[in-house]
């Protein structure tokens, strides 16, 4: 699946513009991840563009962005501190949210995998967690700065060289890095976690992935990365990670369409099991529901077997037809010029004996009752009411269900 990208800014948390760049499939996304770089890098850092790419190849969208005062986005990086980072990536994700899809992936490299991992639970539709080289704390950082330490303490700031390049830090940089502890979260995190480490890793040990994966509670899982250097520089270990990531993901954002099951197009609909899994309180009657871009989650409630994960099957046809009617009431009103404000269609399902149903030509057991509540507001009078209630009938979805309806099943392949 080729990629295409888009060139976007956003208002960070200290109100300057971030620069952002947001890598897409040629189709519609499966799902929307948020990549978070490592400490004085940019988005653009080979890595980052390398694991972006591969992963919209594999349908999931990737926005990268550079955090305050770094690369092309505005603002003073010797104002920043860890706290305003894991507000960038907050802000990121809220920006997401409103233009596209919340992120269903948060991957931090470096100490911007620490950030991810502090940032995780102000993104509540984020299922999963990525980390590459990424330290058990962000205090780590602080060894990168140790022969100018002093001097920050003594003086306020100090210029340090990091990747060979000057970069101010304040005092306020160290006091809010010494608030934060990696680990304290870690145990609640509450979402799938991927580590990945390198053990020759120069920068950041490959104990602090040991330390992450000691606190952290499943679903969990480490990938080794060999003899992959920090930045992860060789676009074969880049690569490597956005295959394993995008593999692993899917198994925990729904992203289940794949060359066996079909992306369905217009008027075509796939549903697919999610797969039982105990430990997430998943059953086995729980399914990913995908309609065009749209994904949704079926299931049954627990009493039935099920986990509660969606809307039961009854529930999903009882909304089409709702849907169906209160389009059908608003366009034709809009047709006529007529005062309606708001349609609001209440609905229920249920069994009932054939013999408490006068008008019914089945007689015997049981058949399928449908009550429809449909509450219209606006200074309507009572002949466009009544009429409303008559064009109810006609909507699409009722006339089918009232039709003669034959399905035909195949077994694929």
């Amino acid at each position: 699946m080729p990629s295409r990208f888009e060139k976007l800014t956003f208002p960070g948390s200290q109100g300057a513009m971030l620069a952002a760049r947001l890598e897409l499939p040629d189709d519609e996304p499966i799902a929307y991840a948020l990549f978070a770089h490592c400490f004085t890098c940019t988005k653009d850092i080979f890595a980052a563009g390398r694991i972006a790419e591969a992963l919209a190849e594999r349908g999931i969208a990737v926005l990268r962005f550079d955090f305050t005062g770094l690369g092309a986005s505005e603002g003073d990086f010797a104002h920043t501190n860890f706290t305003s980072n894991v507000d960038d990536l907050v802000k990121a994700a809220d920006f997401l949210r409103d233009k596209y899809a919340a992120p269903n992936i948060l991957i931090g490299h470096s100490l911007g995998g620490a950030a991810v991992l502090a940032a995780a639970h102000r993104v509540p539709e984020a299922a999963a967690v990525a980390t590459i080289g990424a330290p058990a704390d962000p205090c780590h950082v602080m060894h990168l700065l140790k022969e100018k330490r002093a001097e920050i303490e003594a003086k306020g700031e100090a210029e340090v060289q990091l990747s060979g390049r000057p970069f101010r830090i304040r005092k306020q940089f160290l006091d809010d890095i010494a608030t934060h502890s990696g680990a304290g979260k870690l145990g609640k995190l509450g979402k799938a976690l991927l580590i990945f480490h390198s053990p020759l890793d120069k920068y950041v040990g490959i104990e602090n992935a040991g330390l992450i994966f000691q606190v952290a509670k499943h679903p969990k899982s480490f990938v080794s990365l060999g003899d992959a250097d920090h930045l992860l520089s060789r676009r074969s270990d880049a690569v490597y990670v956005a295959e394993v990531l995008a593999a692993w993901a899917t198994r925990y954002i729904g992203a289940r369409i794949t060359k066996e099951t079909g992306e369905p197009t217009e008027g075509h609909v796939v549903v697919a099991e999610q797969g039982a899994d105990a430990q997430r309180g998943i059953s086995r009657l729980a399914q990913d529901v995908f309609i065009g871009r749209h994904r949704l989650a079926a299931d049954e409630p627990v009493g039935a077997g099920g986990s509660n994960l969606g809307p039961n099957p009854y529930d999903f046809l009882l909304a089409g037809l709702g849907a169906c009617t209160s389009m059908t009431l608003r366009l034709y009103a809009d047709h006529k010029q007529w005062p309606l404000e708001k349609v609001t269609v209440r609905l229920s399902h249920e069994k009932i004996h054939a013999e408490d149903c006068a008008d019914c030509e089945t007689r015997e057991g049981k058949i399928d009752q449908i009550e429809r509540e449909i509450e219209v507001q606006g200074p309507l009078d009572a002949a466009q009411r009544h009429r409303l209630l008559e064009i109810a009938e006609k909507c699409p979805v009722h006339r089918t269900l009232h039709s003669e309806i034959k399905i035909v099943s195949k077994l694929a392949g």
